[in-house]
């Protein structure tokens, strides 16, 4: 894990493009009613890093041996009385299945909840994401509900399971969690 940098934009362009059926039923869309999205690469990293300054967003790139495989990004951060945010992840097809997503999410809570002093992290899914379903039953994330109509993919507004994980929920953490249970949610 490491902080999303302006120079990652050719890698981050075809990670995306040679990833565009694997990601494609997840990605989030606008409505129509939107209208444009800023696509590109520089004006997303733009307003990542300008919602990062003003404490409410914490954009990462997920890396396998130095190489940017993927990306994680802390959402909605909210302070206050609340102290929670929200987590949205992707990783490349090709290293799918090899723990780098368990992993990520459980480094980036593990530094929210005690570095950053966040009290709740929230991870919402499509109902039949079951890679991302696998990824916070290994982690050991309680279902708080199903969220009707959460978020505009693919053309209409998707009903998705909601997830957390609170910080007295994992004394020690979570990486220390998923290592307990081998990286596979078994508990051996």
């Amino acid at each position: 894990m490491r902080p999303l940098r302006r120079r990652d934009a050719r890698t981050w362009a075809r990670l995306r493009a040679d990833n565009a059926s694997w990601l494609g039923p997840w990605e989030a869309t606008l409505p129509p009613e939107a209208g444009p999205a800023a696509t590109s690469y520089v004006g997303m990293i733009g307003t990542l890093r300008r919602r990062a300054r003003q404490g409410h967003a914490m954009p990462f790139a997920v890396t396998w041996d130095d190489e940017v495989v993927g990306m994680l990004t802390v959402s909605g951060i909210t302070w206050g009385s609340a102290r929670w945010a929200s987590l949205g992840y992707w990783v490349s097809q090709s290293h799918a299945g090899r723990g780098v997503t368990p992993t990520a999410v459980a480094l980036v809570c593990d530094h929210l909840l005690t570095t950053v002093g966040l009290h709740r992290v929230e991870i919402s899914i499509r109902p039949e994401n079951a890679a991302s379903l696998r990824v916070v039953a290994k982690l050991g994330f309680t279902e708080v509900g199903l969220a009707r109509g959460f978020l505009h993919i693919a053309g209409h507004w998707r009903d998705h399971r909601v997830f957390q994980v609170l910080a007295e929920d994992v004394p020690d953490s979570l990486v220390t969690r998923l290592d307990r249970r081998g990286g596979d949610g078994t508990g051996g």
